[in-house]
């Protein structure tokens, strides 16, 4: 099966950072890029330099549902930003249950103190939203969640 070509940005959106990643122009291994401090001004200009800097096709940002499936306050959070990057480039809502406790357990399984590695986490959550969505798109020929309009 295969994934469209180009580049993506993952995007994990937390209250105080915003986890980033992207992968290569076949689709097929994200890697962590950065992690960009929340504030109203400069987030998303930085997220959007760094979507120009990678010549991505879309942004796929993660969507933290609960584990019933419904939305939580973390849940419109993500949508508000999302949004304000869906003026500017096309983007893609993808369910991230579990992204950032994977992420954790990873990091823990590494031997590094989550505590002191928060912008690592926030990374690494991006990278597995990210790999979660292009393995959906390889595994089913579709692209993975809801466009934004």
């Amino acid at each position: 099966m295969a994934v469209r070509p180009g580049r993506r940005l993952g995007i994990d959106v937390g209250r105080a950072r915003i986890g980033v990643a992207v992968c290569d122009r076949d689709g097929l291994l994200a890697t962590p890029v950065e992690t960009v401090p929340r504030d109203d001004d400069t987030d998303l200009r930085r997220i959007l330099a760094i979507a120009d800097e990678y010549d991505v096709i879309e942004l796929v940002v993660g969507l933290p549902l609960s584990m019933s499936g419904a939305d939580t306050p973390s849940t419109q959070d993500a949508r508000e930003f999302a949004a304000r990057i869906a003026e500017h480039r096309p983007v893609r809502l993808v369910d991230e249950r579990l992204s950032t406790v994977t992420a954790q357990r990873g990091l823990r399984q590494a031997g590094k103190n989550t505590k002191k590695s928060r912008s690592v986490i926030d990374q690494a959550a991006a990278v597995i939203i990210l790999q979660h969505a292009l393995d959906h798109e390889r595994a089913s020929s579709a692209p993975p969640g809801a466009v934004l309009p």
